[in-house]
């Protein structure tokens, strides 16, 4: 079985912003030679997530309007009384999820027609770490 781990950074001009890394996963991919297994894809914090969905800038508005509806900004966290202020980004990696795997089959990404690899980022403006591990044969 073969393995390969790398990591990305990303540091956005925004405090939200979701990132299409569709082609970087694929690249990891490619350079790991695995053609049957799957690839983790993995926030490594917990103020930003992984997903896959449709790459339809609308849909992202409606993602991120949907998120806001339900953890909006300026609501007096509990987290907040630490000094803190990222309390609903904190909440929002729990709705959306820190993790993906997508399948490989035939050494590409299985994904569906429309479906692609986003990174979310609910708190950002400053250097922010993924990992993704490839594993198969």
């Amino acid at each position: 079985m073969k393995f390969l781990t790398e990591y990305m950074t990303f540091h956005t001009r925004k405090r939200r912003e979701f990132i299409n890394i569709t082609q970087e996963v694929s690249r990891i991919l490619l350079k790991s030679g695995v053609q049957e297994g799957m690839i983790l894809v993995s926030a490594m914090h917990i103020t930003s997530g992984v997903f896959i969905n449709d790459a339809e800038l609308g849909l992202h508005r409606d993602i991120e309007e949907w998120l806001l509806k339900i953890i909006p900004e300026g609501h007096d966290y509990y987290h907040h009384r630490t000094g803190e202020v990222n309390g609903d980004a904190h909440l929002r990696n729990i709705l959306v999820g820190h993790q993906v795997i997508v399948p490989v089959t035939q050494g590409k990404l299985d994904l569906g027609p429309w479906q692609q690899v986003f990174y979310a980022e609910f708190d950002g403006l400053r250097d922010k770490r993924l990992i993704m591990k490839v594993m198969g044969e």
